[in-house]
């Protein structure tokens, strides 16, 4: 059930998150905006509502997916952590434990999220002016949607295309979802009562928001990167890995570069994290009672 509830959430915070994250990759990748709502304004201006979701529908069920591999694998592991230290898979863990069994999460997230990541980034980076914005005949986008996006790059870079950046956002992903179950463990253990076995929905609420806060606040530097690397077409060549995209990014912009988007990351992270911590705690504590009634 951790899986199938994972999955749930994830889906469902997609679509509170999803506009957000689009302008967070544009601000990231492209120096033209002079902040959020210039972005905004342009992206609205330029290709109206739908501008802000393109990508959606790869990045929608990759959402779900990685979830529920990330949730699944987070229980499995610290139970088999637990049951490997103290006996017994039910055993409290320690913060140790909690933090290890995340960072595997996290690595095991990566070779699902890679390919739907770079569709994502260059779907969300791509131009496609409305046509009522614009009096010149628009020009057919190279990517027209995001399967399609995928077959080009398979087509135009191999399938090693679809994993640019994935040395970026394993490091983002392993230090972050760390962080990130961590902190919810934390705050929720802090937050409840004693007396109280399982946290209360508004303790959920509150834990899930700011562990989601928390856990970009030290993503955002490896997601900059990340977005950098995987915007490299084929024919541009900009980046030769990890640390040279870290250097290039550096000195041309300076170490502010490194936490653009840092402020929409961690707002856009709050009410996303708490649908997914209140639907992956809803659907576990449903079916539980379900079962137990049955």
């Amino acid at each position: 059930m951790d899986f199938i509830a994972g999955a749930i959430g994830g889906g469902l915070s997609t679509a509170v998150g999803y506009p957000l994250d689009t302008v967070k990759v544009r601000i990231q990748t492209e120096n033209h905006y002079r902040g959020f709502w210039h972005c905004v304004q342009e992206t609205y201006r330029t290709e109206k509502v739908r501008g802000f979701y393109k990508g959606v529908t790869a990045s929608a069920l990759a959402v779900s997916v990685v979830s529920s591999v990330s949730f699944g694998t987070y229980k499995n592991f610290l139970g088999a952590l637990c049951k490997l230290r103290y006996g017994a898979a039910d055993a409290k863990p320690s913060k140790l434990d909690v933090s290890l069994a995340g960072a595997a999460a996290g690595a095991a997230r990566v070779v699902l999220t890679n390919p739907s990541e770079v569709a994502k980034v260059r779907m969300q980076t791509q131009r496609n002016p409305c046509p009522s914005t614009t009096h010149q005949p628009v020009s057919k986008p190279k990517y027209q949607g995001s399967l399609h996006c995928l077959k080009v790059i398979i087509k135009e870079e191999g399938f090693g295309g679809l994993y640019k950046g994935c040395s970026a956002l394993l490091c983002r992903d392993c230090s972050a979802s760390a962080v990130y179950f961590l902190s919810y463990s934390a705050l929720c253990d802090w937050l409840t009562p004693d007396g109280r076995n399982k946290p209360g929905f508004l303790v959920v609420l509150l834990s899930g928001g700011f562990a989601g806060v928390l856990a970009w606040g030290f993503g955002t530097p490896m997601d900059v990167i990340k977005s950098r690397m995987q915007i490299d077409e084929s024919d541009q060549h900009k980046y030769k890995g990890l640390i040279h995209c870290v250097r290039e990014s550096v000195r041309k912009e300076g170490v502010k570069v490194l936490f653009k988007g840092l402020g929409l990351n961690c707002i856009r992270a709050f009410p996303v994290n708490m649908v997914v911590f209140v639907t992956y705690e809803g659907v576990l504590r449903f079916t539980d009672h379900y079962i137990n009634k049955k």
